[in-house]
């Protein structure tokens, strides 16, 4: 058991997936930071100075002062706010992801094109596929059948 689990450990793609899950989890906390430090402020300010990450519907009838003032006293709030700057966050993330993969797609080499052109037997001359005589020695180059 002990050797399938080290084979499985030392498969490339299984390391690639390690990398990428680490990598993944420090990309989202900068775009998390991104989107609550530098992207939310301004936009709440074209808002009229609203922080969205404190926008909540209260449900209790209460009225507290803040989320965190709800969040305390335990009262029944839709916190609609960090659902807000999640959804932003899973939108930056997603267009960088796509990006990514965009650049690494063409960076993949392209197959290369069928042959068009096939050797002479005789003179090893490059004649079209579909020649039956050879431009360079006149032989008769057979046909390849289909």
């Amino acid at each position: 058991m002990f050797k399938e689990f080290k084979e499985f450990i030392a498969r490339g793609n299984v390391v690639d997936l390690a990398v990428a899950v680490i990598i993944g989890a420090a990309f989202g906390r900068i775009v998390t930071s991104l989107v609550e430090g530098v992207i939310m402020p301004p936009i709440g300010l074209l808002f009229g100075k609203v922080d969205f990450a404190n926008l909540f519907i209260d449900l209790s009838g209460q009225r507290p002062a803040s989320l965190v003032d709800a969040q305390l006293k335990g009262l029944p709030v839709i916190a609609y706010g960090r659902f807000l700057n999640d959804v932003i966050t899973f939108l930056i993330v997603a267009w960088v992801v796509f990006l990514i993969v965009k650049a690494v797609n063409r960076l993949r080499a392209q197959p290369p094109p069928p042959p068009n052109t096939k050797d002479c037997p005789y003179c090893l001359t490059a004649i079209p596929l579909g020649a039956t005589r050879c431009s360079a020695c006149t032989s008769e180059v057979p046909v390849p059948a289909g």
